[in-house]
Protein backbone atom coordinates (compact mmCIF):
# COMPACT_ATOMS: atom_id res chain seq x y z
CA UNK A 1 0.00 0.00 0.00
CA UNK A 2 1.29 3.60 -0.61
CA UNK A 3 1.30 6.09 1.91
CA UNK A 4 1.92 9.47 2.05
CA UNK A 5 4.94 11.59 3.26
CA UNK A 6 2.30 12.96 5.84
CA UNK A 7 1.25 9.53 6.78
CA UNK A 8 4.35 8.08 7.30
CA UNK A 9 5.16 10.94 9.37
CA UNK A 10 2.56 9.78 11.63
CA UNK A 11 3.04 6.19 11.56
CA UNK A 12 6.62 6.75 12.37
CA UNK A 13 5.49 9.15 15.75
CA UNK A 14 2.94 6.10 16.50
CA UNK A 15 5.83 3.42 16.32
CA UNK A 16 8.63 5.56 18.31
CA UNK A 17 5.99 6.14 21.00
CA UNK A 18 4.73 2.27 20.57
CA UNK A 19 8.69 1.18 21.44
CA UNK A 20 8.88 3.45 24.66
CA UNK A 21 5.59 2.27 25.85
CA UNK A 22 6.40 -1.34 24.77
CA UNK A 23 9.12 -1.01 27.17
CA UNK A 24 7.25 0.49 29.80
CA UNK A 25 4.66 -2.11 29.47
CA UNK A 26 6.78 -5.05 30.66
CA UNK A 27 8.20 -2.70 33.61
CA UNK A 28 4.21 -2.07 34.69
CA UNK A 29 3.55 -5.79 34.51
CA UNK A 30 6.80 -5.99 37.37
CA UNK A 31 5.41 -3.83 39.27
CA UNK A 32 1.98 -5.02 39.71
CA UNK A 33 3.52 -7.57 42.91
CA UNK A 34 4.39 -3.62 44.78
CA UNK A 35 2.45 -2.33 47.27
CA UNK A 36 2.96 1.41 46.09
CA UNK A 37 1.60 -0.32 42.36
CA UNK A 38 2.28 1.16 38.23
CA UNK A 39 0.30 4.35 38.78
CA UNK A 40 2.71 7.18 39.10
CA UNK A 41 4.86 5.32 36.35
CA UNK A 42 1.93 4.89 34.27
CA UNK A 43 1.42 8.75 33.97
CA UNK A 44 4.88 9.05 33.37
CA UNK A 45 4.75 6.73 30.40
CA UNK A 46 1.65 8.30 29.43
CA UNK A 47 3.36 11.73 28.79
CA UNK A 48 6.37 10.63 27.89
CA UNK A 49 4.73 8.92 24.87
CA UNK A 50 2.84 12.65 24.16
CA UNK A 51 6.04 14.22 23.88
CA UNK A 52 7.69 11.48 21.27
CA UNK A 53 4.71 11.63 19.15
CA UNK A 54 4.35 15.23 19.66
CA UNK A 55 8.14 16.03 19.16
CA UNK A 56 7.91 13.54 15.61
CA UNK A 57 4.82 15.41 14.11
CA UNK A 58 5.73 18.86 15.10
CA UNK A 59 9.03 18.43 14.00
CA UNK A 60 7.59 17.65 10.49
CA UNK A 61 5.48 20.51 10.18
CA UNK A 62 5.96 22.79 12.73
CA UNK A 63 3.05 25.25 11.70
CA UNK A 64 0.40 22.44 12.62
CA UNK A 65 -1.80 23.10 15.66
CA UNK A 66 -2.17 20.39 18.36
CA UNK A 67 -4.38 18.91 20.30
CA UNK A 68 -3.13 15.64 23.56
CA UNK A 69 -4.40 14.48 25.77
CA UNK A 70 -1.89 15.43 28.32
CA UNK A 71 -0.74 18.76 27.81
CA UNK A 72 -1.79 22.09 26.75
CA UNK A 73 -3.30 22.69 22.98
CA UNK A 74 -0.97 23.86 20.59
CA UNK A 75 -2.50 26.93 18.36
CA UNK A 76 -0.84 26.43 15.06
CA UNK A 77 0.15 29.56 12.74
CA UNK A 78 -1.18 27.46 9.46
CA UNK A 79 -4.86 27.71 10.97
CA UNK A 80 -6.15 24.66 8.73
CA UNK A 81 -4.24 21.80 10.09
CA UNK A 82 -4.01 20.21 13.81
CA UNK A 83 -2.81 17.12 14.97
CA UNK A 84 -5.14 15.38 17.48
CA UNK A 85 -3.53 12.75 19.58
CA UNK A 86 -4.45 10.20 21.94
CA UNK A 87 -0.50 8.82 23.45
CA UNK A 88 -2.10 6.02 25.34
CA UNK A 89 -5.76 4.97 25.30
CA UNK A 90 -6.52 2.72 27.50
CA UNK A 91 -4.75 3.65 30.41
CA UNK A 92 -6.48 1.90 32.82
CA UNK A 93 -5.95 -2.04 30.95
CA UNK A 94 -1.85 -0.46 31.01
CA UNK A 95 -1.91 0.17 34.39
CA UNK A 96 -3.20 -3.21 35.26
CA UNK A 97 -0.76 -5.61 32.67
CA UNK A 98 -4.03 -5.87 30.04
CA UNK A 99 -2.27 -5.84 26.42
CA UNK A 100 -5.10 -3.75 25.21
CA UNK A 101 -3.85 -0.38 24.59
CA UNK A 102 -2.99 2.12 21.50
CA UNK A 103 -1.38 5.19 20.32
CA UNK A 104 -3.81 7.24 18.20
CA UNK A 105 -3.52 10.10 16.01
CA UNK A 106 -4.89 11.93 13.60
CA UNK A 107 -4.48 14.68 11.16
CA UNK A 108 -7.88 17.39 11.10
CA UNK A 109 -7.88 19.54 8.21
CA UNK A 110 -10.12 22.56 7.98
CA UNK A 111 -12.03 20.58 10.70
CA UNK A 112 -12.23 17.59 8.44
CA UNK A 113 -10.31 14.12 10.08
CA UNK A 114 -8.07 13.71 6.67
CA UNK A 115 -5.46 10.74 7.83
CA UNK A 116 -5.16 8.53 11.11
CA UNK A 117 -3.07 5.93 12.93
CA UNK A 118 -4.12 3.51 15.60
CA UNK A 119 -1.19 1.39 16.77
CA UNK A 120 -1.76 -1.13 19.33
CA UNK A 121 2.09 -2.55 20.41
CA UNK A 122 1.39 -4.88 22.27
CA UNK A 123 0.12 -6.95 18.90
CA UNK A 124 2.31 -5.33 16.57
CA UNK A 125 -1.12 -3.97 14.79
CA UNK A 126 -1.20 -0.77 12.87
CA UNK A 127 -4.47 0.98 11.37
CA UNK A 128 -3.97 3.87 8.89
CA UNK A 129 -6.60 5.47 6.75
CA UNK A 130 -6.46 8.26 4.47
CA UNK A 131 -9.34 10.06 3.10
CA UNK A 132 -10.11 8.78 -0.54
CA UNK A 133 -7.39 6.40 0.17
CA UNK A 134 -8.86 3.24 1.87
CA UNK A 135 -8.60 1.56 5.53
CA UNK A 136 -5.63 -0.67 6.36
CA UNK A 137 -4.48 -3.17 8.99
CA UNK A 138 -0.82 -3.27 8.50
CA UNK A 139 -0.96 -4.09 4.97
CA UNK A 140 -4.43 -5.52 4.44
CA UNK A 141 -7.40 -3.30 3.33
CA UNK A 142 -10.27 -3.57 5.71
CA UNK A 143 -14.01 -3.39 5.16
CA UNK A 144 -16.84 -3.36 8.05
CA UNK A 145 -18.94 -6.28 8.39
CA UNK A 146 -21.66 -7.16 6.23
CA UNK A 147 -24.39 -7.86 8.82
CA UNK A 148 -27.85 -5.94 8.53
CA UNK A 149 -29.00 -7.59 11.64
CA UNK A 150 -28.84 -6.67 15.06
CA UNK A 151 -29.52 -10.18 16.27
CA UNK A 152 -26.46 -11.30 14.42
CA UNK A 153 -23.79 -8.72 15.61
CA UNK A 154 -21.59 -8.18 18.56
CA UNK A 155 -21.48 -4.51 19.38
CA UNK A 156 -18.77 -2.67 21.55
CA UNK A 157 -19.67 -0.18 24.00
CA UNK A 158 -17.94 2.15 26.92
CA UNK A 159 -19.12 1.83 30.14
CA UNK A 160 -18.58 4.87 32.59
CA UNK A 161 -16.19 4.18 35.44
CA UNK A 162 -16.03 5.48 38.98
CA UNK A 163 -16.82 9.21 38.69
CA UNK A 164 -17.67 9.60 35.71
CA UNK A 165 -20.45 9.74 33.54
CA UNK A 166 -24.21 9.11 33.93
CA UNK A 167 -24.19 5.61 35.29
CA UNK A 168 -28.21 5.07 35.13
CA UNK A 169 -28.52 6.14 31.51
CA UNK A 170 -25.51 4.09 30.42
CA UNK A 171 -27.51 0.77 31.95
CA UNK A 172 -30.81 1.66 30.46
CA UNK A 173 -29.12 1.59 27.13
CA UNK A 174 -27.06 -1.31 27.83
CA UNK A 175 -30.50 -3.61 28.59
CA UNK A 176 -31.62 -2.19 25.54
CA UNK A 177 -28.93 -3.36 23.30
CA UNK A 178 -28.25 -6.51 24.87
CA UNK A 179 -31.75 -7.30 24.19
CA UNK A 180 -31.58 -7.34 20.30
CA UNK A 181 -27.94 -8.66 20.09
CA UNK A 182 -25.53 -11.69 19.90
CA UNK A 183 -22.92 -10.19 21.81
CA UNK A 184 -21.62 -6.95 23.60
CA UNK A 185 -18.25 -6.32 24.64
CA UNK A 186 -15.79 -3.18 26.46
CA UNK A 187 -12.35 -3.20 25.49
CA UNK A 188 -11.70 -0.09 27.48
CA UNK A 189 -10.25 1.58 24.42
CA UNK A 190 -12.20 3.54 22.31
CA UNK A 191 -9.68 3.87 19.51
CA UNK A 192 -9.15 -0.02 19.18
CA UNK A 193 -12.83 -0.52 19.48
CA UNK A 194 -13.53 1.88 16.26
CA UNK A 195 -10.64 0.26 14.83
CA UNK A 196 -12.38 -2.92 15.02
CA UNK A 197 -15.31 -1.82 13.80
CA UNK A 198 -13.41 -0.70 10.52
CA UNK A 199 -11.72 -4.43 10.56
CA UNK A 200 -15.39 -6.11 10.58
CA UNK A 201 -14.96 -7.71 14.05
CA UNK A 202 -17.12 -5.26 15.93
CA UNK A 203 -20.40 -4.98 13.92
CA UNK A 204 -21.02 -1.53 16.13
CA UNK A 205 -20.02 0.46 18.50
CA UNK A 206 -21.93 3.03 20.87
CA UNK A 207 -20.43 5.53 23.81
CA UNK A 208 -20.86 8.61 25.08
CA UNK A 209 -18.56 11.11 27.10
CA UNK A 210 -15.82 10.54 24.63
CA UNK A 211 -12.65 13.42 23.92
CA UNK A 212 -11.61 14.32 20.44
CA UNK A 213 -8.04 12.56 21.01
CA UNK A 214 -10.66 9.01 21.56
CA UNK A 215 -12.07 9.19 18.74
CA UNK A 216 -10.63 11.44 15.92
CA UNK A 217 -8.68 8.68 14.07
CA UNK A 218 -11.14 5.70 14.53
CA UNK A 219 -13.69 7.86 12.40
CA UNK A 220 -11.96 8.04 9.60
CA UNK A 221 -11.08 4.34 9.74
CA UNK A 222 -14.54 3.48 9.87
CA UNK A 223 -15.52 5.50 6.62
CA UNK A 224 -12.90 4.53 4.75
CA UNK A 225 -13.45 1.01 5.77
CA UNK A 226 -17.07 1.82 3.94
CA UNK A 227 -19.01 2.23 7.50
CA UNK A 228 -20.81 4.87 9.05
CA UNK A 229 -20.47 7.39 12.17
CA UNK A 230 -22.90 10.37 13.60
CA UNK A 231 -22.98 11.45 16.99
CA UNK A 232 -26.10 9.75 19.35
CA UNK A 233 -28.29 12.32 17.45
CA UNK A 234 -27.52 11.43 13.67
CA UNK A 235 -25.16 14.48 13.16
CA UNK A 236 -21.67 14.73 12.39
CA UNK A 237 -20.57 16.10 15.56
CA UNK A 238 -19.28 13.62 17.76
CA UNK A 239 -15.98 15.54 18.56
CA UNK A 240 -17.78 18.22 20.08
CA UNK A 241 -20.53 16.04 21.87
CA UNK A 242 -18.44 13.14 22.81
CA UNK A 243 -20.76 11.04 21.51
CA UNK A 244 -20.52 8.31 18.83
CA UNK A 245 -22.47 5.31 17.02
CA UNK A 246 -20.93 3.68 14.38
CA UNK A 247 -21.23 0.34 12.02
CA UNK A 248 -22.68 -0.18 8.75
CA UNK A 249 -25.43 1.79 7.05
CA UNK A 250 -27.61 -0.81 8.53
CA UNK A 251 -26.08 -1.77 11.67
CA UNK A 252 -25.65 2.30 12.85
CA UNK A 253 -29.30 3.14 12.16
CA UNK A 254 -30.55 0.01 13.87
CA UNK A 255 -27.97 0.71 16.95
CA UNK A 256 -28.79 4.31 17.11
CA UNK A 257 -32.43 3.47 17.38
CA UNK A 258 -32.07 1.10 19.96
CA UNK A 259 -29.99 3.19 22.37
CA UNK A 260 -32.63 5.88 21.92
CA UNK A 261 -35.64 3.60 23.40
CA UNK A 262 -37.15 5.62 26.36
CA UNK A 263 -36.23 4.36 29.71
CA UNK A 264 -39.07 1.36 30.52
CA UNK A 265 -41.62 2.31 33.18
CA UNK A 266 -41.42 -1.02 34.91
Amino acid sequence: MARSALLNVMVQAAFKAGKSLSRDFGEVQNLQVSLKGPGDYVSQADRKAEKLIREELLKARPTYGFLGEESEEIKGTDGAHRWIVDPLDGTTNFLHGIPCFASSIALERNGEIVAAVVLNPATDELYTAEKGGGAFLNDRRLRVAARKELSDSVVSCGAPHLGRGNHGKFLVELRHVMGEVAGVRRMGAASLDLAYVAAGRFDGMWERDLAAWDIAAGILLIREAGGFVSDLDGGNAMLETGTLVAGNEYIRKALADVVHRPVPTR
